[in-house]
């Protein structure tokens, strides 16, 4: 059992350099998903966070799927460490709080954004940047805030964005 964790963390040290060298997202998502570390890792993956997930085992990113900079997988919760050491609880023993996260199909995650243990994201769901998402996202939605909540739906976002383009390509040329 040691030699599966000491092989793990080299791994995943090796693909915290990649990360740290590759620059392109593209490139980061396929070295990702070359070294098997996560539970499911998809195809047309953008990942341009700098940090890995601690527990990148429990973490599913499906297809078609942009990860912005500095996006946060907290994959386990530590915070109860410091109460059983000053309260000496539990003979200084702890359980760790950790759960999966599951990024499904066509989702854009902003940046500096924080996903939280045993959060599921639909298909067809948008993340705003600095945003912390504590609960399930549901399929095509658009989500923002601390804690997240629902701001639009994906048909709605996807109008106003074609919009948008539609003004700034018309303003270029006129």
């Amino acid at each position: 059992r040691e030699g599966l964790i000491m092989k793990y963390k080299i791994k995943r040290m090796l693909a915290m350099a990649g990360c740290l060298l590759l620059r392109d997202g593209n490139k980061k998502a396929d070295y990702l998903r070359k070294s098997k570390l996560f539970k499911y890792f998809g195809k047309d993956v953008f990942w341009y966070p700098r940090v890995l997930p601690a527990k990148m085992y429990r973490v599913e990113i499906h297809n078609n799927v942009v990860i912005a900079t500095d996006v946060c997988f907290c994959t386990h919760d530590i915070s109860f460490l410091f109460q059983i050491k000053r309260l000496k609880l539990n003979g200084g023993r702890y359980n760790w709080s950790t759960g999966d996260i599951a990024v499904h199909d066509n989702v854009f995650i902003g940046a500096k954004a924080i996903i939280k243990y045993g959060v599921t994201m639909g298909s067809n769901t948008v993340v705003a940047m600095r945003s912390v998402v504590t609960k399930n996202v549901a399929p095509n939605t658009v989500v923002g805030e601390k804690p997240a909540r629902k701001i639009c739906t994906y048909e709605e976002y996807a109008s106003k964005t074609i919009e948008r383009q539609n003004m700034e390509f018309l303003y270029k040329w006129n």
